[in-house]
């Protein structure tokens, strides 16, 4: 770790609460080791909107609009983390343009999936949305491998069930049966329908699920059965 941020290291238990929605905002936070997710209340219900790996930033929104917090954040993990206080944040933005360049190239990203993830809870039906969900995530896989898609390419989707019901807003059971719809199809496999150890999911051919998708449209525009 670079020494001149050693100082603002600390280390937090698994279950640790950083802070909670509704609070007002004084840290932003860097994640060095372990995980964090990040939770909103929605209801009743509280859901995991995202879980941080090393290397994520957060809490920075609280202190650049001051607002109060919009989630909440609790280590899943054992976690070392950067805890850096507002008017230290805006001086290392000021000092280390690298640095903010970098926060604003991540928030742009994040834009990008917000505007995704209200694009899905717009969708008509839980087909549109997992086919959708299972679009994006494959062109995140491709972005990440930096290669594009053709029409028989087949995509590696390390995901789980719970993660695509979390991003179209569905419960867990509903999501299994849109997928087993689509495995029956032959538009989407599990990891372990192909021998492949852990969670997953499969798109034998990128183009069909296109094609899917496609027709899911135009059912819906012209109430086709």
């Amino acid at each position: 770790m670079n020494d001149a941020l050693e100082r603002f290291a600390r280390d937090f238990p698994a279950g640790s609460v950083l802070f909670e929605e509704g609070q007002p905002g004084d840290y932003m936070y860097v994640v060095q080791t372990g995980e964090v997710e990040i939770r909103r209340q929605v209801g009743e219900t509280e859901r995991v909107l995202a879980i941080l790996p090393p290397g994520e930033f957060f809490g920075e929104m609280a202190i650049l609009n001051g607002r109060p917090r919009s989630a909440t954040a609790v280590c899943k993990t054992k976690a070392r983390l950067l805890v850096i206080e507002g008017k230290t944040f805006e001086a290392m933005m000021r000092a280390r343009p690298e640095i903010a360049l970098r926060i604003i190239k991540a928030l742009a990203t994040r834009l990008e999936s917000a505007n995704q993830h209200i694009e899905l809870l717009l969708l008509p039906t839980p087909n549109h949305r997992v086919v959708q969900c299972l679009r994006h995530m494959a062109d995140e896989q491709l972005a990440l491998a930096g290669t594009h898609a053709t029409h028989g390419s087949a995509i590696l989707v390390p995901k789980r069930i719970e993660d695509v019901a979390t991003r179209v807003g569905l419960p867990v059971h509903e999501v299994i049966e849109v997928v087993d719809r689509l495995r029956a199809a032959r538009l989407v496999l599990m990891a372990e329908d192909a021998g492949i150890e852990g969670d997953g999911f499969i798109v034998p051919e990128v183009g069909r699920l296109l094609e899917f998708l496609e027709f899911l449209n135009l059912k819906d525009r012209f109430g086709a059965t």
